[in-house]
């Protein structure tokens, strides 16, 4: 019953928020610059366009409506699926989605794989080596995670195992090794935080009075923080992974633009770059319902492994 009855609850809280992110997509495309039927008529802005064909234009698109109607229109269309066309392709544009978002998960995957094995591997590690040499040394090597910026990173990636080795593709899609460098790019500083975040909530762990008890019994050190630490942490890192997992899903543009890949994120910075709003609107309720997703997916698993939920504690 105490299981339900969260699952319950995490739901009805879920409603206004998803309220909300569409009201904020709505609200980003009518709100951002250009006008959309100028870009219709006149792409490259070398025609002059008449005032009929304007109109027309104007009054097919829905724009002389009152905005609530415009919205309540532009929501019943998003909820079956339809987002409209692209001004500038004239594609579909949850048919393009569609089509990017393999790439995207593919990308978010890998970056993922390598944040949990090594942001979660260092961060054991460092709290079993507390103030001891690999402590330090990985320490210092998360700080330096944290300070590379990724596009410069990329940059050098492509200069060294593209340009200077031929080991990886410079860009586009080959298979596997066209996610190497694009994967490494989106989850280097992820790995610094995340192994940080692991050292410092296990440690936290270790301090309270179970562990004590568990000393007193004789359990090895290293058994102490993998069985009993490691796992009483693993709230806070499940949300932090759970946000950046959404993060990714959303796009990397950065990853995406420097290495060619056609995802989400560079869909979403060349409809930016174009003022394809419809996009833009798109863009945001899908990151928008991504991120509520991986909230739910979160609650869930904190089922799992906190027990207090499970009894229908608070």
């Amino acid at each position: 019953m105490g299981i339900l009855k969260y699952i319950l609850k995490r739901l009805v809280t879920l409603i206004p928020v998803l309220f909300g992110i569409t009201i904020l997509a709505f609200v980003l495309g009518i709100c951002s610059p250009g006008d959309p039927v100028e870009a219709i008529l006149n792409p490259d802005g070398t025609q002059i366009v008449r005032e009929e064909d304007y109109k027309i234009v104007r009054e097919r698109l829905g724009l002389d409506d009152p905005i609530p109607v415009q919205y309540v229109k532009w929501l019943t269309n998003a909820v079956t699926g339809d987002f409209g066309k692209s001004f500038f392709s004239n594609k579909e544009i949850r048919e393009q989605m569609e089509y990017r978002l393999p790439y995207t998960m593919r990308l978010a995957c890998f970056g993922m794989a390598l944040t949990v094995l090594f942001g979660i591997g260092f961060g054991v590690l460092m709290a079993i080596k507390k103030d001891k040499l690999t402590d330090h040394i990985l320490r210092n090597l998360c700080t330096l995670l944290l300070s590379i910026p990724g596009f410069w990173l990329a940059i050098l990636m492509i200069l060294i195992f593209s340009e200077k080795l031929h080991w990886l593709p410079t860009s586009g899609l080959h298979g596997f090794s066209s996610y190497i460098m694009p994967g490494i790019t989106v989850a280097v500083s992820t790995i610094g935080v995340c192994a940080r975040l692991t050292r410092t909530t296990i440690l936290d762990e270790i301090g309270k009075q179970y562990i004590t008890v568990a000393a007193s019994k004789g359990m090895n050190a290293k058994m102490i923080t993998l069985r009993h630490a490691f796992r009483n942490s693993l709230i806070p890192i499940t949300t932090f992974l759970g946000n950046y997992f959404a993060g990714i899903l959303g796009g990397s543009t950065v990853a995406e633009v420097i290495f060619n890949i056609p995802g989400i994120g560079s869909y979403a910075i060349a409809a930016v770059q174009s003022r394809d709003y419809y996009v833009v609107q798109a863009y945001v309720l899908f990151t928008g319902l991504v991120y509520v997703i991986m909230t739910l997916i979160i609650d869930f698993l904190y089922l799992v492994i906190n027990p207090k939920i499970r009894v229908g504690e608070s």
